[in-house]
């Protein structure tokens, strides 16, 4: 769940416009970094777009959102990742039907007005979550991985997607409610009927990344959990991914916004970003993008200018120095 530029204003988090139309930076390092690597059959951009902020609490209008799609496509997106649970209740409850999927809908429309390579686009979605509104209006989230709703979701998903086979299909959760095992074999029954080609999972640990490897086999080829530099995988996920061959997906990869954060986590990032002249997102992506050749980044956007600004830090390389900066958290002193 990613935190927009405005966001990141409003909850104290420095961040650097980039003006106008300036170059990005390109630095020397010793680091090799393919900015590209294989994910479900496509061989995408590991910067990519996380769509849950055009479709929840804040989200633009919907021209405003596929705007937004557009310009991220435009700009070199080749993959998309929302979920079946991203839409807004109209009244206490989860939804009703013409509510749920609204995140689907905005990205099959956003695909099918757009001129580009379509068939280059990466598609994800996600199953077993919903959304809930109470008699307050506050909204929240509700796990519901049980294996008919596993695959009652996938399908609907296909069918706003309009696709026969849901190219990457994600366990949005744990749940606690039911085994680990139960939920993926809901996922095997998927796979084994074409409804999907390759299966990820999400908020998870280690023991469920290997339970899911044991009943998935070569059809789980993800994981897609928290990082950022406010929350560095304290659960070492990333590194068990690696060892596996499975990519990792960062959600949240700038904090996040629907949840609290550690704001001075970001000050080194800003402070870099200051002295390139780049955005302080900007920094915090290619700092997450040089990690390892298998890791996906998926920061949401609310307009077109945001997506722009994500996406141009593949032409951000840092340097050793400013990586091992970033990675200690170390704060420049009389940086300006």
């Amino acid at each position: 769940m990613a935190m927009t530029p405005a966001e990141g204003r409003r909850a104290g988090i420095p961040v650097a416009e980039r003006p106008g139309n300036a170059a990005p930076t390109r630095m020397e390092t010793r680091r090799d970094r393919s900015l590209y690597a294989e994910l479900a059959g496509y061989r995408v951009p590991r910067l990519a777009m996380g769509c849950m902020a055009l479709a929840i609490e804040g989200r633009p209008g919907s021209h405003t959102a596929v705007d937004t799609i557009h310009a991220a496509l435009d700009a070199g997106v080749r993959y998309l990742d929302t979920a079946w649970s991203y839409y807004l209740p109209g009244r206490p409850g989860t939804g009703g039907p013409g509510e749920r999927g609204y995140g689907e809908r905005l990205v099959h429309d956003a695909l099918a007005t757009w001129d580009g390579p379509r068939d280059e686009v990466l598609i994800a979605t996600k199953t077993g979550w919903l959304r809930t509104l109470d008699s307050r209006g506050a909204y929240g989230w509700k796990a519901d991985a049980r294996p008919q709703t596993i695959i009652a979701q996938a399908k609907e998903s296909a069918m706003r997607l309009n696709v026969d086979c849901l190219s990457l299909l994600y366990s949005h959760c744990d749940d606690p409610a039911l085994p680990y095992a139960d939920q993926m074999g809901a996922f095997r029954q998927l796979l084994d009927e074409g409804v999907v080609g390759h299966v990820g999972i999400s908020r998870v640990g280690n023991d469920d990344i290997d339970i899911a490897r044991s009943i998935l086999g070569t059809g789980l080829v993800a994981v897609q959990n928290q990082f950022s530099p406010s929350s560095r995988d304290a659960g070492h996920t990333m590194g068990h991914c690696a060892d596996l061959g499975l990519a990792f997906v960062c959600y949240s990869p700038l904090g996040g916004f629907l949840d609290s954060c550690d704001r001075s986590a970001y000050t080194v990032f800003q402070q870099i970003a200051a002295l390139r002249d780049v955005s302080c997102q900007q920094v915090v992506l290619a700092w997450e993008l040089s990690r390892h050749a298998n890791l996906f980044t998926i920061p949401s956007a609310r307009n077109p200018f945001e997506a722009r600004d994500c996406f141009a830090a593949q032409d951000l390389v840092l340097t050793d120095k400013d990586l091992a900066l970033l990675e200690r958290g170390t704060v420049l002193s009389g940086a300006q």
